[in-house]
């Protein structure tokens, strides 16, 4: 009840007590107040009287009586009214009531207690409880006397939750003082209502609520205006599986899952061949997108065309065969079918098919040439699969997926032959077809079968859906492992690790309380029962240490006093990006304070991991981060979602830079703005959708190393990250035969490499094409510095004289030489590509000099095409895969000379530089030596021999640059026509503006090549040891290497006829006319 309220039904009783009693003239007044609103003109007078059933003290006269009812009512409020608030009469005008007339009126001594310190009466008497005293108020006007019962306190105390002003039920500590205190102060208002009107009353008492509410968010913290709203929302995990008990234990022992490995494996590749109906097909997409999340090598072929080659001499190349339309194979022409079928039958390989939708709806249609039959286009729901097929063995039975699965284009096997046997089962959506289940049972209804090979000796596993349900995908990886003979089963091994970062980081109401901390600590301890191993990660930046609330404070301090319950990891100190720093010192001085913080609080620093925040600096690499880790925390260990991409996750890889390991790191759904279940994106059924079959999920049984990141908000709050791994633990262990281990970073980076040591090795991209990379690499590197095309050899071809033609060109520029290898880099090969991208990059600077010496001079700031010569690049195994990754849009330039003559040139070039092997072996026993020669030897006839194989190292090139992007020089022709070769380049590689080099290149007869002229008499030449004459070749060897490189020129000719529009040199006529 409001103060209106309370004022208007104290009027009413008036009207009706003032005729049955009599008008007393003795009535002390206690108090005044104007209510002109109710009674205008008028002056009214209240006054309280307190007194025990039968008794009357001093010159109070009792003028009405009040009930039972209101006199509890009162009771309570008259208690706490007396609380001395005299500090709040400065709130009031002159003439209002003070301290004084604020009084007691003793029930046993009737005397009126005014001092201050004894204003709060006394609960009991020397013979009990007070009793209920009679509580009146008198009105007194002009000639008009009103006497009515009030409840005004009380009604004033129902603010308080409907408790009156007692205190009770308003919750503990400083919440309940508050409202404790306010309570007193809106009784004393009350009180002094006689003198003030009521919208004066109602605005002190707004006045005084926003003062109260100022302060403590000012001074003393929002903990307790948090909690009047905060709600209960934890969820919890509810995931049941009939098979699991609640401490994460299977209830009967599980029988260990099959091994398909037997000899039939031994003569088949771990490889998939995939028929797919078009390159574009969604089904083909996905089956492709799951084998390489699963590392599983794989073909891809469009159906209807003729079969690759299925055979390397006495091995098969395909462990399995997988048709995305099972129709291609039932219709297959006969020639390739009974080849395939044969294939197939030999090698022990199996099939696996699916049926693909169609708009037709077949019902017991049987399948071509087999006793098979299928109803398509159902909708189903409740999957669930055989316990005894042999075909599982990641997936585990006896669970039952409930609800409607995906899409209504279902097929579903009906059979009457042994050689099958169901692998999963589904049962009819009754709700879409109500009125067939009608006083029916529901059969269960195969929608994945396997056929043992009884009756034509071929193994196959039929799906009748797509991979969208996410149980086929896991059923298909059987089906692999299955049919090729456990050729190309998965590890049942899955180590998890999960990293919270930002402790001590966070906004205020964001971060951990230490009820969160219990929580964590209690769910870690769920966790370890069901992961062996299990403990927490937690990454912390100590300079935001007590930064929230009080009670956020005291949970960093909880935090810290269950140190060990944890293991820890270090971030930087401010949780800076390391990347915006350019100065070691710098750096290291941010580290350093973490490293004390860490020591002061007894927080582990021997972890051996770390992470930066926001995984800046890590990749793209910054060198500096790297060095600052070694020499502060000695980091052996990172991880980060930035490698090569965040996106898609199923590519992300490890490598390892400066002696530290760096991990793929996962996302699991959760992240900063994650706090929330009613706000999580899509709501909570899309958060369970992802741990029930969908992204995370999926996540962990894909990858054998799981390093996940949360954040400390994901902790707090509802609790988010808590629910989502109890839950997907525990749906793992209800759905597949995976063993769950957890490990300290180190020991997981050891056995990552240990699997997957091909990607030991980095490759560094072009932080450019990806937003994310360039928001987090060093605001000092431009893109537009690295070269726009690469000139890549191989040796003693020209390319020496051709990085000269180049340089004259004002517009071009190459990179600054280096101190071993002159003028050529050497980066993306050998061990200078460990330097890192920073190491390249500053061969390249950003404003390059003038090009004085230039025919055709620029200024400074002038754009340049920047491009490098390395000529060891043509041959080199990694080398395209390297330099496409960082120069996906570079132009590559080659040169190509007779082999032969490029062999006998390597051969007289080590011997004019002193090297021992070719000083002390003939030409002819060099390109001659067997394997088992001397290492040195075998060496010297690789860089003689290897490099002349064009066709083979150019086909190796395209496999990454298109052909629009490779440009082929006639080495013959660069000899003897250098003008039309530079002016066919320069189109090619569209400079602008043209230099016309039939002005500066003139043809020196003692050289016997093109030179550079610098005046009408003047030529400048490159060094003696080029254009050196040699003595001819012997016959036996010129006969030799005619015959070796004869398959390798004409795979070359086919090649440039492939390539189109490019002439086949005349060498390469000469060298094939002679060979033949």
């Amino acid at each position: 009840m409001t103060i209106s309220e309370a004022a208007a039904a104290a009027t009413a009783r008036t009207a009706t007590t003032t005729t049955k009693t009599k008008a007393s003239s003795t009535t002390t007044a206690n108090a005044t107040n104007n209510i002109a609103n109710r009674l205008p003109g008028k002056s009214l007078k209240y006054e309280k009287l307190i007194k025990q059933p039968q008794m009357q003290s001093g010159t109070t006269s009792v003028t009405g009586t009040q009930t039972d009812v209101d006199a509890d009512a009162d009771t309570d409020a008259d208690a706490d009214a007396f609380v001395d608030c005299g500090h709040l009469n400065k709130h009031f005008g002159n003439g209002h009531a003070t301290p004084s007339d604020l009084y007691y009126h003793h029930p046993t001594t009737s005397e009126h207690i005014t001092d201050r310190s004894m204003l709060l009466p006394p609960e009991h008497t020397a013979n009990g409880f007070l009793p209920s005293g009679i509580v009146t108020y008198k009105a007194k006007t002009n000639g008009f006397n009103y006497d009515f019962n009030s409840t005004s306190s009380t009604s004033i105390g129902s603010v308080n939750g409907g408790g009156g002003c007692s205190g009770g039920g308003a919750g503990g500590g400083a919440s309940s003082a508050i409202s404790s205190s306010l309570c007193h102060c809106c009784n004393l208002i009350a009180r002094r209502c006689n003198r003030i009107n009521v919208r004066r009353c109602i605005l002190a008492l707004f006045g005084i609520t926003m003062v109260s509410i100022f302060y403590y968010t000012r001074y003393v913290g929002t903990d307790m205006f948090d909690g009047l709203i905060q709600r209960d929302t934890h969820p919890a995990p509810i995931i049941n599986c009939r098979m699991i008990n609640s401490a994460g234990k299977h209830i009967r022992d599980a029988s260990p899952a099959p091994d398909h490995r037997s000899e039939a494996r031994l003569r088949i590749d771990p490889k998939v061949l995939v028929f797919v109906e078009t390159t574009y097909s969604g089904l083909g997409r996905d089956i492709a997108e799951l084998l390489v999340y699963n590392r599983i090598k794989y073909k891809i072929e469009v159906a209807g065309k003729s079969l690759p080659v299925l055979t390397n001499l006495d091995k098969g190349r395909y462990g399995v065969i997988v048709f995305e339309n099972l129709d291609k194979y039932l219709n297959m022409d006969k020639w390739n079918r009974e080849l395939l079928d044969k294939y197939c039958r030999e090698y022990s390989v199996g099939i696996v098919g699916f049926v693909s939708p169609s708009e037709e709806t077949l019902v017991g249609a049987q399948l071509r040439d087999f006793p098979l039959f299928v109803h398509t286009n159902l909708r189903l729901r409740d999957a669930s699969l055989n316990p005894g097929s042999s075909v599982l063995r990641l997936t585990r039975a006896g669970e039952t997926a409930w609800g409607a699965l995906p899409g209504d284009d279902w097929a579903v096997f009906q059979h009457n032959h042994s050689t099958y046997e169901p692998v999963e089962w589904a049962q009819r959506n009754t709700q879409e077809y109500p009125a067939d289940s009608v006083g029916q049972v529901q059969l269960p209804l195969t929608t994945v079968l396997q056929d043992r090979g009884q009756l034509d000796g071929i193994q196959r596993v039929l799906f009748g859906s797509s991979l969208r349900f996410w149980l086929h995908r896991l059923v298909f990886l059987d089906a692999l492992s299955y049919l090729s003979h456990g050729q190309l089963s998965l590890s049942l091994e899955r180590m998890i690790l999960v990293d919270i970062d930002d402790i001590f980081v966070g906004e205020k109401s964001t971060r951990l309380r230490p009820d969160d901390v219990r929580a964590l600590i209690a769910t870690q301890k769920i966790i370890a029962g069901m992961v062996p191993g299990f403990r927490f990660n937690l990454g912390f930046s100590g300079k935001y240490y007590h930064h929230g609330t009080r009670e956020e404070n005291l949970g960093d301090d909880f935090l810290l006093q269950n140190v060990q319950e944890f293991n820890w990891f270090s971030h930087m100190w401010k949780h800076q990006q390391p990347h915006l720093y350019d100065n070691l010192t710098l750096l290291m001085a941010e580290m350093q304070l973490n490293y004390a913080f860490a020591k002061e609080h007894n927080i582990p620093t021997n972890s051996g991991y770390s992470i930066s925040p926001h995984h800046s600096g890590v990749y793209p690499a910054h060198e500096l981060l790297y060095m600052a880790w070694k020499q502060v925390w000695n980091v052996k260990v990172t991880s980060t979602e930035e490698y090569p991409h965040l996106r898609p996750a199923r590519l992300r890889r490890g490598f390892i830079h400066r002696n530290i390991m760096v991990l793929p790191r996962q996302t699991c759904g959760l992240f900063t703005h994650t706090m929330y279940i009613d706000r999580y994106p899509g709501g909570r059924d899309k958060l369970d959708e992802s741990i029930q079959g969908g992204e995370l999920f999926q996540t962990i049984v894909y990858n054998p190393i799981n390093i996940f990141m949360t954040h400390m908000s994901n902790y707090g709050s509802d609790r988010l990250a808590l629910y989502t791994f109890q839950s997907v633990i525990k749906f793992l262990q209800c759905w597949t035969n995976l063993k769950l281990a957890s490990a300290p970073p180190i020991q997981l980076a050891e056995m990552y490499f240990h699997l997957h040591p091909e990607e030991v090795d980095p490759v560094w991209g072009n932080p450019c094409d990806d937003a994310r990379h360039k928001k987090i690499w060093s605001k000092t590197k431009n893109c537009d510095s690295l070269p726009k095309f690469l000139v890549i050899g191989p040796q003693k071809t020209g390319t020496t004289a051709l990085y000269t033609f180049l340089s004259m060109h004002g517009s071009v520029a190459s990179n600054i030489p280096s101190p071993d290898t002159f003028e050529e880099v050497q980066f993306f090969n050998g061990n200078n590509y460990y330097r890192g991208l920073d190491w390249y990059m500053d061969f390249f600077p950003s404003e390059t000099l003038p090009n004085t010496s230039s025919p055709m001079p620029t200024a400074v700031g002038t754009p340049r095409y920047m491009f490098e010569k390395s000529a060891t690049y043509f041959d080199g195994e990694a080398v395209p895969k390297r330099a496409h990754a960082l120069l996906p849009h570079a132009k590559i330039v080659t040169i190509l000379i007779s082999p032969a003559k490029r062999a006998y040139s390597w051969y007289q070039h080590q011997r004019a530089h002193g090297d021992v092997i070719a000083n002390n072996y003939s030409f002819y026993q060099v390109i001659t030596a067997s394997d088992s020669a001397p290492r040195a030897l075998k060496d010297l006839r690789n860089r003689c021999l290897n490099p002349g194989k064009y066709a083979q190292h150019l086909e190796h090139w395209l496999a990454y640059y298109p052909a629009q992007q490779l440009h082929i020089i006639d080495g013959e022709q660069l000899r003897l026509n250098p003008i039309d070769v530079m002016n066919e380049l320069q189109r090619f590689l569209k400079i602008q503006p043209l230099l016309d080099y039939s002005n500066h290149l003139r043809y020196d007869v003692k050289k016997g090549f093109y030179c550079q002229a610098v005046s009408e008499k003047r030529n400048k030449c490159l060094g003696k040891s080029k254009g050196r004459q040699y003595p001819q070749m012997d016959e036996r060897s010129a006969k030799l290497l005619q015959r070796y490189y004869l398959n390798h020129n004409t795979a070359l000719v086919k090649l440039l006829k492939k390539l189109g529009s490019r002439p086949i040199p005349q060498w390469l006529k000469d060298d094939l006319s002679t060979g033949t």
